[in-house]
């Protein structure tokens, strides 16, 4: 019994390893296909415009030496993840659509990519010979109640042509999609000096997306693995001299100027024929930057140094200007009365201290006691017993208007100039003199 169970397990496990390898993207119209794809290479080419990204799958399938072309004849379907961008002059192919509208799944575009065999041993400007046909394909969501519309998936039925089996040809198919590349977000201080940055993911193997898993799951006896052959997923980046990458994903990424291109950098990835239902996928963070952020490395230092020697000089310049002209003109409401917001320079000599001094009456030291000692002082010589105290004075009072809650406002200054002369003769007050000029001023500096 337990040599039955032992050889029932090597059995299962012999059937289950050809399923690890096969599930890839390509699939037959046939179950169980005979034959393998290889070699491979799937190519996005990006610009600094963006989108849409052009897209080329270039491949031939490995013939089994036991079966002929005609033996593996049929249509070829490919699984893209992701909607792709078309001319507008062609329609959904039926046959597709009724596909997936069968499968519940609901139609959003649908076109003809173009499709080429590049014959690898012709004479120049003839090895591209076009499909007319081209290829038919249909993008399409899968919607539900509760997680709303899938991301877009596309499927590309590929006409079969007898080349495809000829090891001198290649077959390609040329497609632009939308939705690689995905903006990164960032701080705008990031995106002001570096640049906005992107990430393109392009993956191989791909099928646990809503929209492509079901499609995979009923034709999972028809994927078409890989062979072989070499296989391999880039990208190709156009204007390299303004090109910043940061990083790439998996580690065995590799950029390298690129072979056929001009100012153009590409990056690669070898794709693992043993990694099975495992999805691989080339990962780029990337940017392009301008002729002044290319120069941001020098500018950010010096910009700094500047800010702290010639700057300073710059913003204290300012703040002094700035103070001068809006000193006094904002503040808080205060409702105990002008005399708290008013301001005094100089000795202005009031009627009841003016009303204190008697002449004839009032000597010299009795003026000094009582108006203060900071007083101009005239005499003559002609007579130099009689001499003249001059007391000036400035009083401001700033007229304020409410603006919001205890926030004021200063519309305007009333400005006092007071002066008085007490004339004395012999040390004896003969005559006091008073007089007072107001006026308005609407600056700050003039009623300073």
């Amino acid at each position: 019994m337990s040599r039955r169970r032992l050889a029932f397990a090597i059995v299962v496990a012999l059937l289950a390893l050809p399923a690890i390898a096969r599930a890839q993207v390509f699939v037959a119209s046939r179950p169980h296909p005979g034959f393998e794809i290889g070699p491979l290479f799937v190519r996005a080419s990006v610009t600094p415009a963006l989108t849409p990204v052009q897209i080329d799958v270039t491949w031939s399938i490995s013939v089994p030496t036991n079966r002929t072309a005609s033996d593996l004849e049929q249509d070829i379907m490919l699984f893209w993840p992701g909607g792709l961008v078309h001319d507008g002059n062609s329609e959904p192919d039926p046959r597709l659509a009724k596909y997936v509208t069968e499968r519940g799944f609901k139609v959003v575009d649908g076109g003809r990519a173009e499709m080429f065999a590049i014959d690898q041993f012709g004479p120049p400007g003839r090895r591209r010979q076009p499909i007319q046909s081209g290829a038919p394909f249909v993008s399409y969501v899968r919607e539900s109640e509760t997680l709303g519309p899938s991301a877009p998936a596309t499927l590309i039925r590929i006409p079969w042509d007898p080349r495809v089996a000829n090891r001198a040809y290649l077959m390609r198919l040329s497609m632009k999609s939308k939705d690689i590349i995905k903006p990164k977000s960032g701080t705008w201080l990031e995106h002001a000096l570096w640049g906005n940055r992107y990430r393109l993911t392009l993956s191989f193997g791909e099928v646990r997306q809503r929209a492509i898993f079901p499609v995979y799951l009923d034709n999972r006896d028809r994927v078409i693995r890989l062979s072989e052959d070499p296989a391999q997923m880039m990208v190709d980046f156009s204007d390299n001299e303004r090109l910043k990458i940061d990083e790439m994903t998996p580690g065995s990424a590799r950029r390298a100027p690129s072979e056929t291109r001009k100012n153009t950098d590409s990056v690669s990835v070898f794709l693992d024929r043993s990694e099975g239902l495992t999805p691989q996928t080339l990962a780029i963070q990337f940017g392009y930057f301008s002729g002044l952020q290319a120069w941001a490395p020098v500018l950010i230092p010096v910009a700094i140094f500047a800010a702290g020697n010639v700057g300073g000089v710059l913003l204290r310049t300012l703040a002094e200007r700035l103070s001068k002209r809006w000193a006094g003109r904002v503040g808080f409401w205060r409702q105990s009365g002008e005399e708290d917001v008013t301001r005094q320079t100089g000795v202005v000599l009031d009627r009841e201290t003016l009303a204190k001094i008697t002449p004839g009456t009032t000597t010299y030291e009795q003026v000094l006691t009582l108006c203060g000692r900071t007083v101009e002082e005239r005499q003559t010589l002609n007579e130099p017993d009689r001499r003249v105290l001059v007391y000036r004075g400035r009083r401001i009072v700033p007229r304020r208007r409410r603006f919001a809650g205890l926030f004021a406002t200063v519309t305007h200054w009333d400005v006092e100039e007071h002066e008085a002369e007490i004339v004395l003769d012999h040390g004896v007050v003969r005559d006091v003199q008073a007089h007072v000029r107001r006026a308005r001023r609407l600056e700050p500096a003039a009623a300073v």
